[in-house]
């Protein structure tokens, strides 16, 4: 165990439900044998981060959150072999790596997910961070709580990324990005030539219309209330868009393609779009969800139209990706200029945060950037 202590270098704390981000100053306890210690650039913010502030997701607080961070490699613990020092790293979701979802290549299926980036702390019941008055701080969010300007995070969920790439745009590959591009490529395997439609207009669902674009698709159809985004969704490929509050999704999308989509994707968590997603279906469709819905709620499905038309629907965490594999392609893909999701993001100083958590939850920035100096 290497003792370190980075102290006076300031994070965005959360103290109560609902906010607000305050910064502060904090310092770093201990960083592991398999540890790594990032100096971050910048972090995506993602609904997640409000649902854990709002405590829709029962995280311990007060607690740092972030959890789309992007940054350099600052040191490393004996054992981490993947990245060394002044390497650029994505930080993603953490998994365990030996139980049976990890052990099939599928680690955003782990068996400790929650456990492992919603605790507030590590495996053991240990802390990374600590206040000004060395009371410690729960962190862990996702493996890596990264509003902040130093991250500890595990080897497993920091992803090495070419140099040339622009480091402070890459941070929301690790999870929303990540997550929308996924579902596509990863777990619906969208083809060329085939139907899909995005319903939410958002971070995710806008990725997910990038991909399906990039995978081929054909008709690729988009689904808001919002005009702008769906103004947006046409210039990055939707082929057709749907204001929901204006015309039915269903007729309209069976009217173009005549018995319904191959495959859609829900992003929102509401459950009467998630029918909707469902009911647009072709017979053997595939039908993704990523939305996070609020506990508890239910989902009401027409259980013959499910049968008789033998519809596949499924839930999709992280966009089903390998990040060590997935991150650098959807890099590569932005380098090449055919996944250009740099046109969903708008930047924020770190001392705007509060800001860019007002603008998301409003629906004005799709997704921000928080550049931490």
């Amino acid at each position: 165990m290497n003792d370190i202590s980075r102290d006076s270098f300031q994070a965005a704390v959360v103290r109560q439900q609902g906010g607000p981000f305050v910064l502060e100053n904090v310092g770093l306890l201990d960083l592991r044998d398999d540890e790594v210690r990032v100096r971050v650039v910048a972090t995506g913010m993602c609904h997640t981060d409000m649902v854990a502030r709002d405590q829709m997701y029962p995280v311990p607080q007060p607690i740092v959150l972030g959890h789309e961070g992007a940054g350099v490699v600052d040191a490393v613990g004996p054992s981490v072999r993947k990245v060394a020092p002044g390497d650029h790293v994505v930080l993603t979701f953490l998994s365990c790596g030996y139980c049976r979802p990890c052990e099939e290549g599928a680690p955003a299926s782990c068996e400790r997910f929650n456990d492992l980036n919603f605790s507030g702390q590590r495996h053991d019941g240990s802390h990374a961070l600590h206040d000004h008055e060395q009371e410690v701080l729960n962190d862990r969010f996702f493996g890596q709580s990264s509003f902040g300007q130093y991250a500890i995070a595990n080897e497993r969920n920091v992803i090495k990324v070419r140099q040339d790439a622009p480091l402070e745009l890459l941070g929301p590959l690790g999870c929303g990005i990540q997550t929308g591009a996924g579902a596509v490529i990863n777990a619906l395997k969208v083809g060329p030539g085939s139907s899909f439609a995005a319903f939410g207009g958002g971070a995710v669902g806008l990725s997910a219309v990038l991909a399906a674009r990039a995978s081929g698709a054909t008709i690729i159809f988009a689904i808001d209330v919002v005009p702008s985004r769906l103004e947006l969704a046409r210039e990055l490929g939707a082929t057709h868009v749907i204001n929901s509050r204006e015309q039915n999704p269903v007729e309209v999308i069976r009217q173009v393609t005549g018995s319904g989509v191959d495959f859609a994707l829900d992003s929102t968590g509401i459950a009467p779009v998630i029918r909707s997603a469902v009911l647009a279906l072709r017979p053997r469709g595939k039908c993704g969800i990523a939305g996070a819905s609020k506990p508890g709620t239910d989902l009401a499905l027409d259980v013959n139209d499910l049968m008789q038309n033998c519809k596949h629907i499924f839930g999709i965490v992280e966009g089903d990706s390998v990040p060590d594999i997935f991150i650098p392609q959807l890099v590569d893909l932005f380098m090449q200029g055919r996944f250009p999701f740099d046109k969903l993001v708008k930047f924020y100083a770190f001392d705007q945060i509060n800001q860019a958590a007002e603008d998301s939850e409003k629906g004005s920035t799709l997704k921000p950037i928080v550049r931490i100096p």
